[in-house]
């Protein structure tokens, strides 16, 4: 079933101040009806990594030649503190993790540089963050995709991803807006149906999923919208550490 975490004050509370990278988070589950999300195995020698858009580049450093396991190649956002926390936490395993997100992109964008981003460092984990851009870059009429081509796109991608690594673990993260700065009533309802898709791709594919809508949605029950992501679409290190005790939380089970 599908996990569905929750939050204590006390949790969240240490979110704000940068720590629960490792908290009280719990698991529930959701409902009966509700598709599998299996959680991901951690072997010794595995390589992860972790793909998006600029939620996941943060940042980051040695684009030409990413370096695993490497602070500035990894940036600052949650992929790089989840990364820290395994490989603080688990030393033996000997994990090798990437980070390769690039801002700005959407799913298309991914697909174009796949081979060399992707496929080339055959990722035992395989993390995807997108989806964001999908609909922002159309609401300010730079892209003409609707949901349907985003469904598509990813869709496509997996495929692809399936046929050339058969035995990838994959990770599929939802994409999360909050109501402040940029994101305004004209998101809705078309962002809600990017973030079912999201689900849908994840559940066809037997992904964890990884609800960061819902996170940040008890999140803002604690502290304003603003203190985790200013602009609404890109996280603060609040916001960050939060969405990294969740990525592990999907990961771990």
């Amino acid at each position: 079933m599908n996990p569905s975490h929750t939050f204590s004050r006390r949790h969240l509370l240490g979110g704000i101040a940068l720590a629960g990278i490792s908290g009280a988070t719990q698991a529930q589950s959701k409902s009966d009806s509700a598709p599998s999300s299996p959680s991901v195995r951690l072997q010794k020698g595995m390589t992860i990594l972790f793909q998006g858009d600029s939620i996941t580049d943060a940042g980051r450093q040695n684009r030409q030649s990413p370096k695993p396991n490497d602070q500035q190649s990894m940036g600052n956002g949650y992929a790089s503190m989840a990364a820290s926390a395994l490989l603080t936490s688990q030393p033996d395993l000997h994990l090798s993790i990437y980070n390769r997100g690039i801002s700005g992109n959407k799913v298309h964008q991914l697909d174009a540089r796949w081979q060399s981003d992707c496929l080339d460092h055959q990722p035992d984990i395989l993390s995807i963050l997108i989806g964001v851009n999908d609909i922002w870059h159309g609401l300010q009429g730079r892209y003409q995709g609707t949901v349907q081509t985003y469904e598509d796109d990813f869709m496509a991608l997996l495929e692809r991803t399936r046929k050339a690594l058969p035995k990838v673990q994959l990770v599929i993260c939802e994409p999360f807006v909050l109501k402040c700065g940029a994101v305004n009533q004209k998101w809705f309802p078309e962002f809600d149906h990017y973030r079912a898709s999201a689900r849908k791709v994840a559940n066809k594919y037997s992904a964890s999923f990884v609800p960061f809508q819902e996170m940040f949605d008890q999140a803002v029950t604690y502290a304003p919208p603003q203190h985790w992501a200013g602009d609404g679409v890109h996280p603060s290190p609040h916001g960050a550490a939060l969405m990294a005790d969740f990525w592990l939380q999907a990961v771990r089970g």
